[in-house]
């Protein structure tokens, strides 16, 4: 049985001849670069939305530079001593 699911996707002209020409060019195939591109594009979200998240988190918590966390980060230190 096949590990793998087989699906179709449509791409304009100009975007099927670039994953074709970069198939050839880094001797893949184009299910390769759709993978890559598939698992690169998730990555790249779920990092947007942890960003998202955090500099949500830090507007409630008043930090809004990178100063501020420095600064938060040795006072917490500092009160553990």
């Amino acid at each position: 049985m096949r590990s793998s699911k087989i699906i179709t996707v449509s791409l304009p002209a100009d975007l099927a001849r670039l994953a074709e020409r970069l198939a050839k060019e880094e001797r893949r195939t184009r299910s390769e670069l759709v993978r890559e591109a598939l698992r690169d594009y998730a990555a790249t979200r779920r990092w947007r939305r942890l960003r998202r998240w955090g500099e949500a988190s830090a507007r409630r918590a008043g930090v809004g530079t990178d100063r501020d966390i420095e600064d938060a980060v040795g006072e917490s230190r500092r009160s553990r001593r």
